[in-house]
C-alpha cells in the first residue's frame, strides 16, 4: 500500500510561486486586457481642437468598441485577425466616432453628419441635410483658458488668461444637439451637395474652421473625405482624464494642478 503525501506549510508562511506560475498570470492578464481593448473599450486622447468645444487638446477618454461592430481595425496592432467586418452597424447622425483614416489608417474623431444616401452641403456655415436647412443658433461665446495645451487660434480673442469663440447650437433632424465654433467667413462655409456613398459616413469636426474632415479629400496628415463604414472603430463615451499641458513629470504636485478636474466624468 502506498502512502499519500500531503503538503503542508505553517500557517502564516507565504506560499512560494515558481516563474512558471508567474508567467502564466502573466499570459492571462495579456489575454484578458487584449480581449478588453478589442471588444469592449478602449482608451484614446485629444492631441487637437478640431472637436471644439466638446473635446479638449489634453482630454482622455474610453470609447465603447462594440456599436459599429468589429474588423481589424478593432484590434490591437490592427492585427488581422478577423476578415472583413462582421456585426456591423451604422452610426448615428450625431455620433462622436473614432475612425482609421482612409489613407494612413491614423486614429481620428469627428462627428456622424451624413450616412449613405444624404445629401450633405454647407452654406454660409450652415448644414443642408437632404436639402433642409439644419437648425443652427447662436448662443453664448466659448471661453476656454490659454495654457499650453490651448492657445489661442487665429479665429478666436484672446487675453492673457482665456480664449473666445462665437459659438453655435445645431440640432439635427433626429434632436441630437451640440455646440460648434465659427471663426468667421471662411472657403469651407460653402461646400457641396455631396451625395454619401453606400457603405460611407460624412463627417465633420465640430471646431468648422480648424478641421481637415469629410469636406475635404482624403490625404495622409489632412482631409478624411468619405469614410468607410468598415474603418469605424469606437463611439467616444465618457472623459476619464483631462490636463492643460502644464503638468512636469519630474514634479508629481503638477500632476494634480494641470488636471482639468471639472472635465472628469463627463459623457460625450
Amino acid at each position: 500500500m502506498t502512502a499519500s503525501v500531503e503538503v503542508v506549510r505553517t500557517p502564516g508562511e507565504p506560499e512560494k510561486e515558481s516563474w512558471g506560475s508567474f508567467g502564466a498570470f502573466v499570459l492571462k492578464l495579456a489575454v484578458a486586457v487584449f480581449v478588453f481593448r478589442s471588444f469592449f473599450f478602449s482608451f484614446y486622447t485629444i492631441p487637437s481642437e478640431s472637436m471644439l468645444p466638446r473635446l479638449w487638446n489634453g482630454d482622455y477618454f474610453v470609447a465603447a468598441k462594440w456599436p459599429y461592430g468589429y474588423s481589424r481595425w478593432s484590434l490591437p496592432f490592427n492585427l488581422p485577425l478577423i476578415p472583413g467586418q462582421v456585426f456591423a452597424s451604422l452610426p448615428e447622425r450625431g455620433d462622436v466616432v473614432v475612425f482609421k483614416h482612409p489613407v494612413d489608417k491614423v486614429d481620428y474623431i469627428k462627428r456622424v453628419i451624413g450616412l449613405p444616401g444624404d445629401s450633405v452641403a454647407m452654406k454660409g456655415g450652415q448644414i443642408i441635410l437632404n436639402g433642409v436647412p439644419v437648425k443652427r443658433e447662436r448662443v453664448a461665446d466659448f471661453v476656454i483658458p490659454q495654457s499650453p495645451n490651448t492657445a489661442c487660434a487665429w479665429g478666436g480673442i484672446g487675453s492673457p488668461a482665456t480664449c473666445t469663440y462665437a459659438q453655435y447650437r445645431e440640432t439635427l433632424p433626429s434632436g441630437v444637439t451640440y455646440d460648434t465654433l465659427d471663426f468667421g467667413r471662411t472657403p469651407q462655409d460653402d461646400f457641396g451637395p455631396v451625395i454619401v456613398p453606400e457603405g460611407s459616413v460624412f463627417a465633420m469636426g465640430d471646431n468648422r474652421d480648424n478641421s481637415q474632415d469629410s469636406r475635404f479629400p482624403a490625404s495622409p496628415g489632412g482631409g478624411v473625405g468619405m469614410i468607410p463604414t468598415e474603418l469605424m472603430v469606437a463611439r467616444a463615451s465618457v472623459m476619464v482624464w483631462s490636463t492643460d499641458g502644464s503638468a512636469d513629470w519630474i514634479k508629481p504636485w503638477t500632476w494634480f494642478s494641470a488636471a482639468r478636474w471639472d472635465r472628469i466624468g463627463d459623457g460625450i
